[in-house]
């Protein structure tokens, strides 16, 4: 069904981003469905219908979850893994999510990176303890619990 043909079994192909000694290896993309489900076409649309109602439910938990405490990032991701195991589209997204991440990761521990990244947080705490220090001088430190009913 997702595979680009309608024959059971039939599995797409693409090849992998990484290369060992010079050959490219291939991962199968499609569905990760035991195969006496994948031999029944009823059977297989149902298992579809299922793990797409299970992933839609643990992304949306993660969107609810992005201005409310949580990890939402990683929910999401986690409900766009369930999607993989079945859908070929989520498996691409995956894929290309994780070189992304990757190559955030790398440029991150770039030493000049690194050097301007603690540059800049600390000229924003020192920012944040002036600010803090004009505040306490010209308000003073009143505790919440000390505050008169006016």
């Amino acid at each position: 069904m997702n595979t680009g043909s309608d024959e059971p079994g039939e599995v797409a192909v693409a090849a992998d981003e990484t290369q060992t000694d010079g050959v490219r290896s291939e991962r199968g993309l499609g569905s990760k469905a035991p195969e006496f489900i994948k031999a029944r076409r009823v059977l297989h649309l149902s298992w579809q219908v299922l793990i797409f109602i299970i992933g839609l439910a643990v992304v949306v938990l993660g969107i609810i979850m992005l201005p409310l405490p949580g990890p939402g990032w990683v929910v999401i991701f986690g409900g766009m893994a369930i999607w993989a195991t079945e859908f070929v589209w989520a498996q691409l997204v995956l894929r290309w999510t994780k070189r992304k991440v990757t190559e955030a990761a790398q440029r991150a521990l770039d030493p000049r990176v690194r050097r301007r990244n603690i540059i800049l947080t600390s000229v924003g705490l020192v920012i944040v303890a002036v600010i803090g220090g004009v505040y306490l001088w010209k308000f003073g430190l009143v505790m919440p619990w000390k505050i008169e009913d006016q």
